[in-house]
């Protein structure tokens, strides 16, 4: 009995080291998702005016192309920029975003295994795809099963700069000028919430999202310099460039949402399980109480024998 009562000691001792742990770790996420939840709205801000800028530039090939009924991409190529136009999909980019770490509940297995769905689903051939992976989570999975991973970056900072993303988002854009794949999605988990988030696959490339109905029109004329053509070369790769990042911080803000929550629930898992081992302490002394007492007991008895 006295074994069994240093046992459940122990245990009861170790598990309120790791309580501990865990609950610093989830004040230290919620610090994280605090001022993530600051960035990601901050850069919606500014993702908002880049929009508007480039719809208002673009707004008369928006209008053409929305209103074009194109025989081929070939012949119609040289008038519209290749991110704005959609042509015939041969292959499929992905970039997978996930965590360097784990200890974040669902959040990478709810990208994987919904990607991996996606991938099923519109793709008969891994021919068909090529992926890049944000996270270390991501690419050794794929890796582990043979599928390539054309890019990977590893690494990302708790709030990622744009500098920190810019090589794999210059890339992907580099890759779908050079064709070698045909649209971009994007794989990554949507901040809901503090306890939610919710998968999604947006497409980013070719640039669809802009509406030439939304284009802001202005009584004055102004002059473009260099030219409309020549500020559209750098506005458009930019805004692509805004929706991937966008994605990477929203992505972010969910990591850290997912590991606060996870946190707090081994927290309260560890609580429940000290309360479980307390009772079966108290349980365990009171009956090696009763021993002894009964011991004694028959001790004296036996005396008065």
């Amino acid at each position: 009995m006295g074994g069994s009562l240093i046992d459940i000691k122990k245990r009861i001792a170790s598990t309120k080291k790791t309580s501990q742990i865990t609950s610093a770790m989830q004040m230290v996420a919620a610090s994280k998702l605090t001022k993530s939840e600051q960035s990601s709205r901050r850069f919606q801000e500014y993702a908002s005016k880049v929009r508007s800028i480039t719809t208002h530039l673009a707004s008369s090939q928006l209008q053409a192309i929305e209103n074009a009924d194109f025989s081929s991409f070939e012949d119609n190529m040289e008038m519209y920029h290749k991110l704005l136009i959609a042509r015939p999909v041969k292959k499929t980019g992905y970039i997978i975003i996930t965590s360097d770490k784990g200890l974040a509940g669902g959040y990478n297995s709810s990208v994987i295994k919904n990607t991996i769905e996606l991938l099923q689903n519109d793709h008969e051939d891994q021919n068909e795809v090529v992926i890049m992976s944000i996270g270390g989570t991501g690419a050794d999975f794929f890796k582990h099963r043979d599928i390539p991973v054309a890019y990977e970056l590893r690494g990302l900072s708790d709030h990622p700069s744009y500098n920190e993303v810019r090589k794999i988002v210059n890339s992907a854009i580099q890759m779908y000028n050079n064709e070698m794949f045909d649209e971009l999605y994007v794989c990554y988990n949507h901040h809901v919430n503090t306890l939610s988030s919710a998968f999604r696959a947006e497409k980013m490339l070719p640039i669809e999202d802009l509406d030439s109905k939304e284009a802001t029109s202005y009584e004055q004329d102004y002059i473009l310099e260099p030219s409309e053509d020549a500020i559209l070369n750098t506005l458009l790769p930019l805004y692509a460039e805004s929706l991937i990042y966008g994605a990477v911080l929203d992505s972010k803000t969910a990591e850290h949402a997912a590991r606060m929550t996870a946190m707090k629930s081994a927290t309260e898992n560890a609580s429940n399980i000290i309360d479980d081992l307390t009772i079966s302490f108290n349980r365990a002394r009171q009956a090696a109480i009763t021993e002894e007492i009964t011991e004694i007991v028959g001790g004296a008895a036996a005396l008065e024998d």
